[in-house]
């Protein structure tokens, strides 16, 4: 800033006798590149400071051209006012332009622009801001993913609380060092008999009989001993039976148990375990990550709301009998890998691939699988967790394939082009069969498909990549 900087005192005949070459040097110092110009904003001689980035180096071609040349169009009034104030005021305020070079689109410099002696010469120090903007941008990225995770943890939250107050069975969260109850659901307060609310600070066991007192004590320090007790039978004051059982969970700092009872049913009455597959269906159909069911061809059977919303569509009737393959994976080729590797191993666990809605939105996922091949109706169950929002600073075998174009491209002007061309092809090619190999957990068939080629075309670049000998080519053959 111009506030900030003060000049020399007096007229120092070492200062005043200082060119603006030499005064360029010397401030190039104490940034990254020194510009001397006329009055006219004409460069005359470039200074880059020693250890500077390559970049850099084309800036020594400007000599003999207008600054404002050199920059984008949204930056060229900002040059006009540097070189403004430096005549006016001696010095100008810093400010951030961006310049046009060859090999990296924009480079953004903020400069300093300071008048020497009488003769209208200028000086502009400038500093590299790249790993400024980079830093501000991941920054931004870091504050967008916290903002995404904030709300779906108060989505996650919403979903809990609902699922919570209208299980059928009574639930009690107990802290696991003074039986202090911390949370119950309204099946709770009808099984006590009291308001949820007045249930909350007391202290477990009420409410039950003397005899099973004992029962649910030992429950609850097996719960704490094990992580998890099975289920057991009590009796509640007034004589009503109830199936007990606990687990134990850890929250921040905390140890909880969670106790949940349910009615023991009574002749002639059906029992509360007969609701079981429909809590699971409830479950499933509220569930955030996404579920459906397809049949051994792909067509969808059913599907929850959370697939709805990755398929962009506002009814279960809009998918069904539609192939899994519209929405989930590349056509024609995913959705064989899934089969291929149901059939060797039963699961498909986390596996990455891209969801496809209706309206266009496009997203990574990570897919799940199992497929029960027997009985009355066949058919796969897919688990598809939305992976979009995780924050990751890309592929490592795309920065690995990025390094070694570069390295290619250092050969300009030693190699011909068609050479260059010849052996830049060869390096992508080997790059995606790779990925796709280890896409397919190696299955050639598989990474054929999803390559779009034949075996036998596989085959032959394997071998000309030296990816594989021809013993194991037969192998896969036969």
């Amino acid at each position: 800033m111009a506030s900030s900087i003060k000049t020399f005192a007096g007229s120092n005949p070492a200062s005043s006798a200082l060119d603006p070459s030499t005064a360029a040097a010397l401030l190039a110092v104490a940034g990254d590149i020194a510009l001397v110009m006329d009055g006219a904003g004409v460069i005359r001689d470039v200074a880059l400071s020693a250890g500077g980035d390559s970049h850099l180096e084309e800036a020594t071609h400007w000599v003999g051209r207008s600054w404002i040349d050199t920059v984008t169009s949204e930056s060229r009034g900002k040059i006009d006012t540097l070189i403004k104030e430096a005549a006016n005021q001696g010095v100008s305020k810093r400010r951030q332009v961006n310049h046009l070079l060859a090999e990296v689109s924009e480079l953004p410099i903020a400069y300093t622009a300071l008048r020497l002696g009488p003769g209208g010469s200028l000086v502009a120090v400038g500093r590299d801001m790249r790993n400024v903007s980079t830093l501000q941008q991941r920054l931004v990225e870091a504050q967008q993913a916290m903002e995404r995770d904030y709300w779906r943890m108060r989505h996650v939250e919403t979903r809990y609380r609902l699922l919570f107050q209208l299980a059928s069975d009574g639930i009690l969260v107990l802290d696991a060092t003074n039986l202090k109850v911390l949370d119950a659901n309204a099946a709770a307060g009808q099984i006590f008999g009291e308001a949820t609310d007045k249930l909350v600070g007391r202290n477990f066991p009420f409410g039950v009989d003397a005899a099973s007192i004992r029962v649910v004590e030992d429950l609850l320090s097996s719960a704490r001993s094990a992580g998890r007790a099975g289920e057991t039978a009590l009796t509640l004051q007034g004589g009503r039976g109830y199936h007990a059982s606990a687990s134990c969970f850890r929250q921040e700092s905390s140890t909880l148990l969670l106790l949940r009872l349910s009615p023991i049913a009574t002749e002639g009455g059906p029992a509360m375990g007969g609701q079981a597959p429909s809590r699971v269906l409830d479950l499933i159909e509220r569930s955030p990550d996404a579920f459906v069911v397809t049949d051994l061809e792909g067509g969808i059977l059913a599907a929850n709301r959370a697939f709805l919303d990755i398929a962009e569509v506002a009814t279960e009737e809009q998918v069904r009998d539609q192939a899994l393959s519209t929405y989930i994976g590349r056509p024609g080729a995913d959705f064989g890998v899934f089969l291929s590797m149901l059939r060797k191993n039963g699961a498909v666990r986390l596996m990455a691939t891209s969801a496809f809605g209706a309206l266009g939105h496009q997203s990574e996922v990570e897919v799940s699988a199992v497929w029960v091949p027997e009985g009355e109706e066949p058919c796969i169950g897919f688990s598809i967790r939305d992976i979009g929002r995780r924050l990751a600073g890309g592929p490592q075998g795309a920065r690995d394939l990025t390094r070694a174009v570069e390295e290619l491209t250092t050969l300009v002007g030693r190699v011909s082009l068609p050479d260059l061309v010849r052996d830049t092809v060869d390096l992508v090619e080997r790059h995606f069969i790779e990925a796709a190999l280890e896409l397919t957990n190696d299955n050639r068939t598989s990474a054929a498909e999803v390559l779009g080629v034949s075996r036998q075309s596989l085959y032959v670049k394997l071998r000309r990549h030296k990816l594989a000998d021809s013993a194991q080519d037969r192998d896969t053959d036969s």
